[in-house]
């Protein structure tokens, strides 16, 4: 079994959601500030050079049919992809807009726009609901108006956040995750605006060196998440990373382990170190994987130090320029039946039940 969990889904103009956006929302839209030209979506991200995937794959959809006919051909069927999680695209920039009401407007148009025009047209295609991160109780509205849907297999944000996602600001969104059983997700993304700069030693100048360190940002989600508690308060939660490196996080979790073992009295609720929260919550997707030019074993030292086998879920980005193929995956031989499909059904409650349904189906069939 192949599960992609990491997939973007696109659309033509972002003037898709418009139909879905109430008068109020869609005068904002339709008369407010863009960071481009028409049909841009609303953010304050700043400028990067971005090598779009579509053109590395020699393709250019125009349509909405365009964009899932694409998608079908060169990666689902191409693939043999079982799962798609679609994680979006420009929506998830919506947590960098100062207005949070304006922000969970516009998440919420984008997925009622997603369920419409992607999860009915493929039931391979699964869903997550994205939020606005800086409205936490609106936040949980929305992952509550939607999460008893089967199709919906996790709750996402960007990983550009305002302040670390451990802290109890947000704690209205796990409690809500918890409630209807989805793990919460956070991906690359949301720099700008309200948003802390993803950097810690300041703004860089160039796309390829900021896009090589956003792992910092991850950093610091992955020691909050653990040293606030939030997989003790909710001890079924997983928290995944995506699309934020993998091979920084052994090194992080032995530090993190030395320094709790001398100053565990700072947070007296935690029950466990650091690495066991870790290898019991946290799963991290594999791209972009790290590839070393010479000896893939000291990866692969590194990917076990992290407990890879458990931790690694297969994503391929799709479109993007830095796509990863399946077959060149550069993980240990004996790993990839779980990397590329056991763990996420592990993490994926709700494709394993979706599994073991069609699966009966198939047989009385």
């Amino acid at each position: 079994m192949i599960i992609d969990c990491d997939c973007h889904n696109y659309w033509s103009s972002a003037e898709v959601l418009l139909p879905y956006l109430d008068e109020y929302h869609r005068d904002y839209f339709t008369r407010g500030e863009q960071p481009g030209p028409r049909g841009s979506f609303p953010n304050a991200n700043r400028p990067w050079l971005h090598p779009e995937g579509f053109k590395r794959m020699d393709i250019n959809p125009q349509t909405q049919e365009d964009h899932y006919r694409v998608m079908k051909e060169k990666h689902l069927d191409a693939y043999s992809i079982d799962y798609a999680i679609m994680t979006g695209d420009e929506a998830m920039e919506a947590s960098t807009i100062a207005n949070p009401f304006y922000a969970a407007a516009l998440v919420r148009a984008y997925n009622d726009w997603m369920i419409d025009e992607w999860l009915a047209r493929d039931s391979r295609l699964k869903g997550s609901i994205m939020i606005a991160p800086q409205a936490p109780d609106l936040a949980a509205q929305e992952i509550r108006r939607l999460g008893h849907r089967s199709d919906m297999v996790q709750v996402l944000a960007s990983h550009g956040a305002e302040r670390p996602y451990g802290n109890p600001f947000y704690h209205p969104i796990f409690e809500a995750c918890a409630e209807v059983g989805l793990p919460f997700a956070i991906h690359l993304g949301g720099q700008g605006g309200i948003n802390t700069n993803p950097i810690a030693a300041g703004p860089t100048r160039y796309f390829w060196e900021t896009h090589a360190i956003l792992g910092q940002s991850a950093q610091t989600h992955v020691a909050s998440m653990i040293a606030e508690g939030v997989f003790e308060k909710w001890p079924e939660l997983y928290f995944i990373v995506i699309e934020c490196g993998v091979a920084w996080a052994a090194p992080i979790l032995w530090r993190l382990d030395a320094d709790y073992k001398a100053l565990r009295k700072e947070t007296p609720w935690l029950k466990m170190l650091p690495s066991e929260y870790f290898r019991r919550n946290i799963r991290f997707t594999t791209q972009p994987l790290e590839q070393p030019e010479t000896g893939v074993e000291h990866l692969w030292s590194i990917l076990d130090a992290m407990y890879g086998r458990e931790t690694l879920m297969f994503a391929s980005d799709y479109p993007h320029w830095d796509y990863d193929d399946v077959q060149k995956l550069h993980i240990p031989p004996q790993w990839r039946s779980d990397v590329l499909g056991n763990n996420a059904l592990q993490v994926y409650r709700r494709l394993r039940n979706s599994n073991t349904t069609e699966a009966a189906a198939a047989v009385t069939a």
